[in-house]
Order: C-alpha cells, then sequence, then structure tokens
C-alpha cells in the first residue's frame, strides 16, 4: 500500500489548503433520496454552497456509474469535473447556474456489509475511496461475478466480511482507501453497541494497518474520539451522508 496514494494525497491536501469536501453522500439510486440528485445538480448546488469536492457517491451502481461517465471527465489526478456539455441545474433554486461548476468530484461510495463472524452478526457500513471510474468498475464487476445484487440499491448490501472487502478494493486499486462510515452509530457500525466491534484490528485484522481514518457521523464529534488512544493516529473525518 503506497502512502503516495492518490486519495490519501488529496485529503492532505483538503487539509492544508483548507479546502471544503464532502466525501460521504449519496445518488437518486440509494433509498430515501429525491430523484434530482444527478452530477449536474449535485455540481451545481456544491458550487452554489462551497463545496470543492464532493463524492460521486454510489458508484457500484450500474446506472449511475454510467451516468458518472456520461457526466464527468477527467481533471486533476484522481479527481473528475463535470463535462462543459453537462448543464448545471440547480433544481429547487430560484437561480439558474450557468457557467461550468468548479466542483471536483472524488469515485467514491458506501457498501453495507452484514455476515457472521464468530457466531455474532456484523453490521459495518464502510465508505470507499477510489482513485478512478476504472478502479469502481472493476470492483463493481468482481462484485457482480460473485452474485451481488448491486443494481438494488446505490448503496448495496454485502453478505462480505469487513477484511475481504478492504483486501479487495487495494487488491484492484492500491491508490484507494477504504474507512468505517459514521464509525460510533450503533447499528450499522464498526463501533456501534448493537453491531460491530470493538476495535480496527477486530474488524480488519492484519489489514488495519491500511485504515488511516474514520468517519465521525452524527454519533460523535472529535473530543468523543480523542478518548481512545487506538484513534491517536488515524485522522477524523466528518461528512453529510447526503440522502437529501
Amino acid at each position: 500500500y503506497s502512502d503516495n496514494s492518490d486519495v490519501i494525497r488529496i485529503v492532505r491536501i483538503a487539509f492544508i489548503m483548507r479546502f471544503i469536501t464532502d466525501l460521504h453522500t449519496h445518488s437518486k439510486y440509494s433509498r430515501a433520496c429525491s430523484k434530482y440528485l444527478t452530477p449536474e445538480n449535485i455540481g451545481a448546488w456544491c458550487e452554489r454552497k462551497g463545496i470543492d469536492i464532493v463524492s460521486t457517491a454510489d458508484f457500484t451502481h450500474p446506472l449511475w456509474r454510467e451516468k458518472l461517465k456520461k457526466s464527468l471527465e477527467p481533471a486533476e489526478k484522481g479527481l473528475y469535473k463535470l463535462k462543459k456539455s453537462s448543464p448545471l441545474s440547480l433544481r429547487g433554486a430560484r437561480t439558474r447556474a450557468t457557467r461550468q461548476s468548479q466542483t471536483r468530484f472524488l469515485v467514491s461510495t458506501e457498501v453495507s456489509c452484514i455476515y457472521k463472524r464468530h457466531d455474532k452478526t456484523r453490521r459495518v457500513h464502510l465508505c470507499i475511496w477510489m482513485s478512478s471510474l476504472e478502479a469502481a468498475e472493476a470492483f463493481s464487476k468482481k462484485l457482480e461475478d460473485m452474485g451481488k445484487n448491486v443494481a438494488s440499491d446505490g448503496r448495496p448490501i454485502l453478505g462480505i466480511d469487513s477484511e475481504e472487502i478492504l483486501k479487495m478494493v487495494l487488491d484492484i486499486d492500491e491508490h484507494a482507501m477504504v474507512i468505517p462510515a459514521h464509525a460510533w452509530t450503533p447499528w450499522f457500525a464498526i463501533f456501534g453497541s448493537m453491531s460491530g466491534f470493538d476495535s480496527l484490528e477486530e474488524c480488519f485484522g492484519e489489514n488495519a494497518k491500511h485504515i488511516h481514518a474514520i468517519e465521525t457521523g452524527l454519533s460523535s464529534d472529535p473530543p468523543m474520539n480523542w478518548q481512545l488512544s487506538a484513534l491517536d493516529n488515524i485522522a477524523l473525518v466528518s461528512n453529510s451522508d447526503a440522502h437529501s
């Protein structure tokens, strides 16, 4: 695993340059989401709200991935931007953006891992950030080859162990990054009281060394996380997890 990972570099630059990022969102193909969540609308609203880098979201969904390929083009290394042929539209706003959005898109998704380990059911959500749409395609195809129904929801439910997901991602894209989503939420979180584990090592085994960050989510804040010494070298990130 390379310390020069494109994704890690982007996250580090975001801290240094004080970029505003939202790397956990969703598309119109996820449950409880607006039908107006298109790349063009997302780009327009990010432009209006001052978000510099946003998640593509839901890249495992085949229809959404095709839409991303039609609407986005490569920008800086590891990032995408809306094509000039993709007009901005502020759906629900009184004004309409006419210029090309400067917001960049990072190829990312969230998956729901529900599986049994040591006779206990585990429910963990993971954010996956990849360096290209090609890598996202390869990972999604691998899931399809395993018989997983990635077309059922933008955030697919996978009966795959979290450690196995991490290994699959890094085998396909050495520049990718996996982080536990909303890490302290009682349900569907690595430290959740009803669903997860007590340490990163328990969840990811010897591959826990590849976990560089956790998402605080709505159930925790940095001071709460700083009480756990095991997270001293883990970056704390916060995103919207926007379904709206």
